[in-house]
């Protein structure tokens, strides 16, 4: 609920707080008392349309600030938390306009745009006024006041039900979709897919082969002078003697005589005796790597263009040597899609076949209920138009199918309240049919009926008393003491049967100090209370009989 109104340099405000109470909170006053103001402050909170000229005459900026009071399932609460707002136990509104037009918006203090502040001030209050309503005379915002009633009448799981088979059918219709275009993309491109995969696969690329053949390539490109190296260092060796076994024969001969040297002669021996296994492992690797080299001019021929080939493949491909392995997987695994695609887009197709059965099962069943819950609510907001003056008036709850292309996870259907204000007329949208005050009384009606299924935290009705008198407003004011049973609703009103059913009154009135004229708000006690509505019936010479009027009305029953 709100739950307080803090107002400052607006109009002919300069200060002004009102601390709101639960239940049926009536404001009353004289007209141009500045009613009007205190609603419209509350509008900028709300995030109403800023305008400089509401700017007091000699202050430089306005300020409005609202504070709500709310459970923390409060659809605002989740709003706030996804724009990543402090949360804390109450909603503080703050609207700020200065002198050039421009506004600045907080919501707890944090800076937030105008358009985030009126997002959530839609989920706290809703006015309906002579001539201004939100709301309810919004269409799009039928279907879900529908349902919620439902809900409270019925209290199926039909909603739930419907947006769950609606996310499973948007789920198979997207991967039958992406599978689809996948499918297409490569029948598209199969004729080169298929070469380029046999092209690579001939190729045969392998990861490392790039410098592999580059190596091979360096060392038979100087084939001829590694050979002739060879073949001279093999006949520098071997020209003279044979090195092994002469270090061999050495070696002999040394041993010969070691034991009579005392040990002198050890390290000697074990000297030639490597130098001689080292001598024949040198010999032998020359002769191995020189019968293996090949310098035939062919091999270099074949590795440069083995070489050649990957460099070409590489760019055509856009990637390196290295990477055309993994190029070629991929164009398999691409040619794969295209071989057991249609197989695959068959069955995903069964698939959301299936889940858009699914859904329109539920949404039906759903549309049954809405069908089912129109109708009750008709009944019931007939059954309260007559004691409000509205008795020639009709109204109904249209469900009517949407186009396909417009389903969503509320189902198939639209739905929109419309009303008659006189026999013999079609019905039409509520804002488009009814005048200022049967517009309010009718929202009054609907409202009565769909107490306890609205979440706002507070409802505003301005004057919707105009242009009744006697028992027509002793029922709106009977409706509305029902209605602040649910939700605190806050009135507006100049009828004394309206003001005698508030559960807190407040009285709106000009003071003229200093030559300056002021707007103030006080909160009634019952004996000031009683008076003002004996002014209320009286007009400004206030009379017993007026007085004792009032007493009736204050202690009267509901009707």
């Amino acid at each position: 609920m709100l739950t307080h109104l803090s107002i400052r340099d607006v109009v002919i405000v300069d200060k002004l707080d009102v601390d709101f109470a639960a239940g049926l909170c009536v404001l009353t006053g004289e007209t141009g008392a500045g009613k009007s103001i205190v609603l419209d402050s509350l509008g900028l909170a709300l995030g109403g349309r800023a305008d400089a000229s509401l700017i007091r005459s000699g202050a430089d900026k306005l300020t409005v600030t609202a504070s709500f009071e709310l459970a923390r399932k409060h659809p605002a609460f989740v709003l706030l938390a996804a724009q990543d707002i402090a949360l804390e136990d109450e909603i503080v509104l703050r609207r700020v306009v200065g002198a050039d037009g421009r506004s600045r918006a907080f919501i707890n203090d944090q800076p937030v745009s105008v358009g985030l502040l009126r997002d959530v001030g839609a989920l706290l209050v809703e006015v309906h006024g002579q001539f201004e309503t939100h709301g309810l005379l919004d269409p799009t915002t039928h279907i879900a006041a529908l349902d919620a009633y439902r809900r409270v009448k019925s209290r199926d799981g039909a909603d739930a039900a419907c947006a769950s088979a609606w996310e499973t059918w948007r789920k198979a219709a997207a991967a039958l979709k992406t599978a689809q275009d996948t499918l297409s993309s490569a029948l598209a491109e199969e004729e080169s897919l298929r070469h380029h995969v046999t092209e690579l696969s001939t190729l045969a690329p392998k990861l490392g082969e790039e410098t592999e053949l580059a190596g091979t390539r360096a060392v038979l490109r100087h084939g001829e002078q590694i050979m002739k190296a060879m073949t001279e260092a093999r006949a520098v060796i071997s020209e003279n003697t044979d090195v092994e076994a002469a270090l061999r024969g050495a070696l002999t001969r040394i041993n010969r005589v070691s034991g009579q040297a005392g040990g002198r002669l050890d390290t000697l021996c074990q000297a030639l005796d490597r130098a001689a296994i080292e001598a024949g492992e040198a010999l032998r690797e020359l002769d191995r790597v020189w019968a293996d080299f090949d310098a035939d001019p062919a091999a270099l021929e074949r590795a440069e263009e083995r070489l050649f080939a990957l460099k070409a493949a590489a760019r055509k491909h856009s990637c390196t040597v290295d990477e055309l392995a993994g190029v070629l997987e991929t164009l398999k695994a691409r040619l794969a899609a295209v071989d057991g695609g249609a197989e695959n887009v068959k069955r995903l197709a069964a698939t959301e076949r299936s889940a858009r059965m699914g859904f329109d099962q539920t949404a039906q069943v759903l549309s049954v209920a809405r069908q089912e819950a129109a109708r009750m609510l008709d009944k019931l907001v007939a059954k309260e138009l007559a004691p409000l003056k509205l008795d020639k008036a009709t109204f109904r709850t249209v469900v009517s199918p949407k186009p396909e292309a417009a389903w969503n996870e509320t189902g198939l259907d639209r739905v929109t309240f419309e009303i008659s204000t006189n026999p013999g007329l079609p019905p039409g949208p509520l804002d488009k049919i009814a005048s200022g005050g049967e517009l309010a009384r009718f929202m009054l009606a609907l409202k009565v009926v769909l107490a306890g299924s609205q979440e706002r935290a507070a409802l505003i009705f301005d004057e919707v008393d105009a242009g009744i008198s006697g028992a027509t407003a002793n029922a709106v004011g009977e409706r509305l003491s029902r209605l602040a049973k649910n939700v605190q609703v806050i009135v507006v009103t100049h009828a004394p049967q309206v003001a005698a059913r508030g559960d807190n009154h407040w009285r709106v009135s000009k003071a003229t100090r200093a030559g300056q004229t002021t707007t103030k708000v006080e909160h009634l006690t019952t004996a000031a209370r009683r008076e003002e509505i004996a002014r209320m019936l009286a007009g400004e010479k206030i009379t017993d009989e007026a007085r004792a009027a009032a007493d009736s009305l204050l202690s009267g029953p509901l009707s």
